[in-house]
């Protein structure tokens, strides 16, 4: 069992000695990849922040599931492997075919809550949980690569979806949709919406490089939020510092129509989230320190 996505943030926080962490978008303690945190006054930002899709690269062994639809859990079925599933063709048609808006049962062993306890708790008593199917959306499923282990086959897949989809249902299912069996054998989250793993740094280069890196490598919150931004003169930096409504310039009357939502930003930093009242701009969020790494 990998690290858990709680473990992750208490490491965060040892390294950088800021007790203020939290993270969006759980990452399953099996597997490794982008884990979006925030740190000081941008933990307020974790609730806000647009991670509407997923990309990720997966190992998919068949010929077996398991009770978790993942390497961690006891294998529950095994069914043949047809010679098909060793020919890339017939793989990259199988995977093309997943693309699209479909139904997808979550695994019994998720943190979905069912009638306020947990599924993963049921089914560690051995309890079925009863999970409905939820929408999901695969934008993208492409083949990357074929091997063959000790006798099991496994495709390396790349996947990109939307928020909510389960990777370990992904296999699960395909499997299944094959004649076969099939568990999600690894799995890499290369990127959570515009979020890459190239902007990531690794929890053992964090805890070299402590808060000196995080704040050298922080992300742009504009990047990750769903707004546009407006710039403040320095007679509005210090209304928004005393929660003052700031007045709306001509120009923006037009394109903030209704409740508009602006980041506001000055010198580098994010100062608030703000809507339109009228012809003002009033605080929903501020950050009386600013929140760092905004690049205009």
């Amino acid at each position: 069992m990998g690290l858990s996505s709680h473990g992750a943030v208490a490491q965060v926080r040892r390294s950088i000695g800021e007790s203020r962490v939290g993270h969006a978008g759980t990452l399953d303690p099996a597997a490794s990849g982008v884990l979006l945190m925030g740190v000081g006054q941008a933990t307020r930002l974790l609730g806000i922040i647009t991670l509407d899709d997923k990309r990720y690269r997966a190992r998919i062994a068949f010929g077996s599931e398991t009770a978790t639809d993942d390497a961690e859990g006891a294998v529950i079925r095994t069914a043949p492997v047809g010679d098909e599933l060793f020919d890339e063709g017939y793989a990259r048609a199988a995977l093309a075919a997943l693309e699209g808006t479909h139904e997808q049962v979550p695994p019994a062993f998720s943190a979905i809550s069912v009638e306020g306890t947990r599924a993963y708790a049921l089914a560690r008593k051995g309890e079925e949980p009863e999970l409905a199917p939820r929408p999901i959306t695969i934008h993208g499923a492409s083949l990357a690569s074929i091997g063959i282990c000790a006798g099991i086959v496994t495709w390396t897949c790349e996947f990109h979806v939307s928020k909510g989809t389960y990777i370990r249902s992904l296999a699960r299912d395909l499997g299944r949709r094959l004649g076969s069996a099939a568990y999600l054998s690894g799995l890499e989250r290369t990127a959570s919406g515009t979020v890459g793993i190239d902007d990531c740094i690794g929890l053992g280069q964090l805890d070299e490089g402590g808060l000196e890196l995080a704040l050298a490598r922080a992300l742009d919150p504009l990047r990750v939020l769903p707004y546009p931004h407006r710039p403040l003169t320095s007679d509005e930096h210090a209304d928004v510092l005393n929660g003052r409504p700031i007045r709306l310039r001509g120009s923006e009357r037009a394109c903030l129509a209704g409740d508009g939502i602006v980041c506001l930003v000055r010198a580098g930093r994010l100062w608030g989230i703000w809507e339109r009242r009228g012809s003002h701009l009033v605080s929903l969020s501020t950050f009386p320190q600013g929140i760092e790494g905004v690049r205009l």
